[in-house]
């Protein structure tokens, strides 16, 4: 153990997770006062390797400003990996972006969460922004936000890349008067030449499901309770425990997605790899069940019932098919 940053005394796991499934591929534990990104290379090299065993043809990596690695960036770039991560916004690159013409900037349009089936509904009173006026507190509005994009070579690297940056108009107000404006940068470094630079910011910003993951690893499967004396021991136990959350993904994995129903039984799959373990637990597993053992076969019988009890028994008959 060790202090962190934050003046807290424990441990900094590192947790690189298949974003298509929400598997963890690797979980490591580190001491409290390593960085982010220390050590992370080593696993990022093996979880590709890992991937390309396993017959992935294209692999995606993203990850935040501290697992930029622009170190390895040219060894990822020869081997056709493709890669979206978030750069600091230091001051070279806030220079050229500052530089770069009007025109070259585009507004960013972000999609819809969720597509209305039947007509919108009126949005509430935001009760905080109310009080936030009323009572005269600083707050920060967003206006617009544009994107554009430049070439960069790393210090650290031989090739150059594509530089995509997020400009984001703000005004800083108190109360109802605007007391000054603000810009903001944001800065994606990729080897992605293909897909727009508003694709390349979504791409980006979807690597923020990971603190799902991690949120479920805590306080879903327990993972990261940290219950013995050592490091490596309560590593042991940290794979041990997240294993609860792969069994999960691979259960929802297994379930049939062809018959009459296919876009019902597809909808049931992404449900069922997308549920929180909690609701994972009450829904399949903590199912109460009655054992009769009769002369020629055992019956199990479930004295309980949930919306999720025939995708369980689809479940196991797709099981029972492929062992037997």
């Amino acid at each position: 153990m060790d202090i962190s940053y934050k003046g807290i005394c424990g441990y900094h796991p590192l947790l690189i997770s298949l974003a298509n499934t929400g598997e963890p591929l690797y979980l490591v534990n580190r001491s409290g006062n390593c960085t982010s990104s220390s050590g992370a290379a080593v696993y990022l090299n093996q979880a590709i390797d890992l991937c390309l065993t396993a017959g992935f043809r294209k692999i995606l990596m993203r990850g935040d400003t501290d697992f930029s690695q622009t170190r390895e960036l040219d060894h990822w770039d020869d081997e056709s990996v493709t890669f979206v991560f978030g750069i600091s916004a230091m001051r070279n690159l806030e220079s050229i972006a500052d530089k770069l013409p009007e025109g070259l900037w585009k507004p960013l349009i972000r999609p819809a969460k969720y597509e209305v089936r039947t007509e919108p509904r009126r949005r509430p009173e935001n009760v905080k922004e109310r009080i936030v006026v009323e009572r005269g507190y600083k707050n920060i509005r967003l206006q617009s936000e544009h994107v554009a994009e430049f070439d960069y070579r790393p210090t650290k690297c031989r090739k150059t890349y594509r530089i995509v940056v997020l400009r984001k108009n703000l005004s800083v107000e108190r109360g109802e008067e605007v007391l000054f404006d603000d810009i903001r940068y944001f800065f994606y470094i990729t080897n992605d030449r293909v897909s727009s630079s508003a694709t390349i910011v979504k791409r980006a910003n979807k690597r923020c499901n990971q603190e799902n993951l991690i949120e479920q690893l805590k306080n879903g499967v327990q993972a990261m309770r940290m219950p013995v004396d050592n490091l490596v021991s309560n590593w042991a136990y940290m794979v041990m425990a997240s294993l609860a959350w792969t069994l999960k993904a691979w259960f929802a994995l297994m379930l049939p997605e062809q018959g009459r129903w296919s876009a019902k039984y597809k909808a049931e799959k992404q449900s069922a790899l997308t549920m929180e373990f909690k609701k994972f637990r009450n829904a399949f597993i903590q199912l109460p069940c009655q054992i009769v053992r009769t002369a020629r076969k055992i019956v199990y019988r479930l004295l309980g019932w949930n919306s999720w009890l025939s995708i369980l028994l689809r479940g196991w008959n797709a099981l029972r098919c492929s062992y037997g």
